[in-house]
């Protein structure tokens, strides 16, 4: 009997140091992949000073309204607004920024015009009823535009670090444990 619940002891010793391993293992691999992907956008980001911005004014453009070469076919919101003195655009994340520069607001369904439209002007309505926030700017004296929202700040690093620190950590524990247990159950045999 005694035998038995060695030989079992022992594989489930084993079968806790692979969940470990594996643990850190799998750790291993998402800070890898953080760290190719999430922390280039937040070290290049460059919208990192806060800053109180006041409404100007707000316009829903429609799609026969914009103007340019590549336009999506979408109602989209334009805000003006006042930050450090200076007149600026405010868009929502860095990424409105970059998918279009005449739209301070892209709804996230393109699909239904009339959803899409209602979208715009739930958004438009919300920056009406609070006519001063805070928005993000860069460091650049001839900047025009700020952002609303940062996509890739301090808050998003560490909530995309947390689960991969989590696994760690417990892979870690869990190798500590069952190593402790082999070290007690080998003092217990010398006795």
């Amino acid at each position: 009997m005694g035998k038995k619940l060695v030989m079992a002891q022992k594989r489930g010793e084993t079968r806790a140091l692979c969940l470990g391993v594996a643990m850190v293992a799998c750790a291993v691999i998402t800070y890898y992949i953080l760290g190719t992907t999430v922390l280039p956008l937040y070290q290049k980001s460059v919208w990192t000073q806060e800053s109180t911005c006041h409404l100007i004014e707000t316009h829903i453009r429609d799609q026969e309204e914009l103007e340019g070469k590549k336009v999506p076919q979408y109602p989209c919101l334009w805000v003006n607004v006042s930050a450090v003195g200076r007149w600026a655009v405010l868009y929502h994340t860095e990424d409105t920024r970059d998918r279009n520069q005449q739209c301070s607001y892209i709804p996230g369904s393109l699909d239904n015009y009339p959803v899409a439209r209602a979208d715009v002007e739930k958004v438009r309505a919300r920056f009406h009823e609070r006519q001063v926030f805070y928005c993000f700017r860069t460091s650049r004296e001839n900047e025009t535009s700020v952002l609303y929202q940062r996509l890739y700040g301090p808050q998003a690093l560490l909530f995309s670090l947390f689960w991969p620190t989590f696994l760690l950590t417990g892979g870690l524990l869990i190798i500590v444990m069952v190593k402790i247990n082999q070290s007690l159950s080998i003092l217990a045999a010398q006795k």
